[in-house]
């Protein structure tokens, strides 16, 4: 009941600056909060995506530090009024989580109700692995295990198919059908412009296009912005 998440599936969206699309939603999620705590370990230019992060929010009136330039990461985590964790390469994200020995600090901080921030790569790890994420393994974790703060698995910046494409690879609703076949775990197929938001033991579908429920042996249900989740 104490969880606070905000899970978007991306960035930038067509036509808008970054972030634009979501501020409203994230200025009535944090509430309160001003510290925020950026983690941009997706990328590998971390000081100008920190800089860009910290614009983006400074502008919506929240002071934005980057994790990259504490002392002491741990302690970071703990000091914040909440994180936000930006997209780029899930693999590289999760690698860099365990490297700084993260998931257990970020997971007690979220158990006790800070507020927690995903957009794409920073979505799939709050799910309970990364294995439905679209990103090469340009590096590899420990492990697939992610911060698990969800018990449902995300596949941000979901594409329908295209009946018009000549592209004879698999559609992304194969490739969560195909993951169904070896895993039991539903999977959230969230549109560009979709975020799910998770607070008082509650999850609710926001955004502006709708997302797709994968779960295994039923085929796919579509629901619409507005629509309660909890049922996952």
């Amino acid at each position: 009941m104490t969880r606070r998440l905000l899970l978007i599936s991306n960035s930038t969206l067509h036509g808008s600056g970054y972030l634009d699309h979501a501020e409203a939603e994230i200025r009535s999620f944090l509430g309160d909060a001003k510290r925020l705590l950026f983690m941009p370990y997706a990328l590998f230019d971390r000081d100008a995506y920190a800089a860009t992060a910290q614009k983006r929010f400074e502008r919506m009136g929240y002071a934005l530090t980057s994790i990259h330039t504490a002392a002491n990461a741990a302690q970071a985590v703990k000091d914040t009024d909440a994180i936000f964790i930006g997209g780029g390469n899930t693999f590289r994200l999760l690698k860099a989580l365990y490297d700084f020995d993260l998931l257990g600090p970020i997971r007690a901080r979220v158990a006790e109700g800070m507020p927690y921030i995903g957009s794409s790569a920073g979505s799939n790890v709050a799910a309970p692995t990364i294995k439905t994420t679209n990103d090469m393994p340009i590096v590899q974790p420990p492990s697939f295990d992610a911060l698990g703060l969800v018990s449902f698995q995300l596949n941000p910046h979901y594409l329908d198919p295209d009946q018009n494409s000549k592209h004879m690879g698999e559609t992304r609703e194969e490739r969560i059908r195909q993951f169904l076949e070896e895993n039991d775990t539903p999977v959230v197929g969230l549109r560009e412009g979709a975020m799910l938001r998770i607070e008082n033991g509650e999850t609710t579908l926001r955004g502006s296009t709708g997302a797709r429920i994968f779960r295994k042996g039923v085929e796919p249900v579509e629901i619409l912005a507005g629509a309660r989740l909890d049922l996952l």
